[in-house]
């Protein structure tokens, strides 16, 4: 035998073994590659997140919390979507980010308006929320409030009328009894004012009165008093409790009544579009519009008296006045221009993903967690 030939076989084999691995990746590795049931990992989303929106959403801590970062948080759980956070600082920037492609989905308590719904792809809507209205209220205008409803001319006229009313009764009884027997020893003048004192106040009724005719009247001027101590109870209620407490500097019972007034809101957002939009309408004083970066920076611009009022969505006025502890800060509107409120999502973002998205939100919706996180966001610290 050569000693060439155990060189050779030595070869061959390596040969051999090096072309079943190569056989075994084109037929094993190569086609499963190709195979559409092998899908890639999904992508990591964008997720543009808007700050300064207490309980919505905000940045503290070196943490995202809010309503709506809770509620993304579990839905990309439950949905296994891989994302990363990126701070925007207005409404206005996380849209046109969104709409731009630069985020994937934006987050926050962004409502669905006409005039969006148009420009920007939303998701399935979460919940109902409207605007509403902070004030400071001075106490020496809610002194005047409360005495200017006290002497209003409709409370007198019903005061006028009661004390009219009871005075006839009074008079016909006195006819009706008798004045020798109601005067009771005393002159004329005293004995009648006895009888109307207790026909106005109620206590002793049935003591002035012995003949039918009499109980009748008695029972007229009872009727009189219970109608018009509800009455008095319902305008008092109405005029001099709730009404002069939803008196800022001003009485605002519309927006409308924004008038002339520095307002403060969020640059690009609802609140100021509402603004803006009111002075397009030629008010006669048009309503001056202060930049508000952050929500909490109301109670600021209140107490150093750059700002008349404030504008921005109810939920976060509820929340900002609630972990004040200012009483001298009231929500005079509440829940005005009511609308969805929903992530805006990208153009480019696939339709299975926004699908996904979608279901989510409205199992979660289904399950009562959406109305869980609102309530635990609002009773947040």
């Amino acid at each position: 035998m050569s000693r060439h030939q155990p060189q050779r076989k030595g070869v061959l084999q390596a040969a051999l073994a090096l072309g079943v691995l190569l056989l075994a990746w084109l037929l094993l590795i190569v086609p499963l590659a190709g195979q559409p049931g092998a899908a890639a990992p999904p992508p990591v989303l964008r997720v543009g997140v808007l700050s300064g929106s207490a309980p919505c959403s905000d940045h503290r801590g070196n943490r995202w919390s809010g309503s709506a970062v809770e509620l993304w948080n579990r839905l990309a759980i439950e949905e296994s979507l891989p994302f990363i956070f990126e701070p925007r600082d207005s409404a206005r920037s996380l849209l046109a980010a969104a709409a731009a492609g630069e985020v994937d989905v934006g987050v926050g308590c962004l409502n669905v308006t006409p005039e969006r719904i148009g420009r920007y792809r939303f998701s399935l809507p979460f919940q109902e929320m409207g605007l509403a209205v902070l004030v400071k209220r001075d106490r020496l205008e809610l002194g005047q409030a409360v005495l200017r409803s006290l002497l209003a001319p409709d409370l007198l006229r019903l005061l006028g009328g009661y004390l009219v009313a009871i005075g006839l009764v009074s008079g016909l009884l006195w006819v009706v009894e008798g004045p020798q027997r109601l005067r009771d020893g005393q002159g004329h003048r005293r004995g009648f004012a006895k009888v109307f004192q207790i026909l106005a106040t109620g206590p002793g009724t049935n003591t002035i009165a012995s003949t039918t005719r009499g109980h009748g009247l008695v029972i007229v001027s009872y009727l009189v008093r219970i109608v018009t101590a509800s009455l008095l109870v319902s305008y008092i209620t109405i005029n001099v409790v709730q009404e002069p407490r939803a008196s800022g500097v001003r009485p605002i019972r519309s927006l409308q009544e924004l008038a002339g007034q520095r307002v403060a809101a969020r640059p690009g957002s609802v609140s100021s579009a509402t603004l803006e939009r009111l002075n397009a309408t030629g008010m006669a004083e048009p309503i001056t519009v202060v930049p508000l970066p952050r929500v909490e920076l109301a109670l600021q611009l209140l107490a150093e008296d750059r700002a008349d009022a404030v504008l921005a969505d109810d939920q976060q006025l509820e929340y900002l006045l609630r972990h004040s502890g200012n009483r001298q800060l009231e929500l005079v509107l509440r829940n005005q221009q009511s609308e969805s409120q929903a992530f805006v999502l990208s153009p480019q973002l696939d339709r299975a993903t926004e699908a996904r998205i979608d279901h989510a939100i409205s199992r979660l919706k289904q399950q009562g967690v959406v109305a869980a996180l609102r309530r635990e966001a609002m009773n947040k610290s």
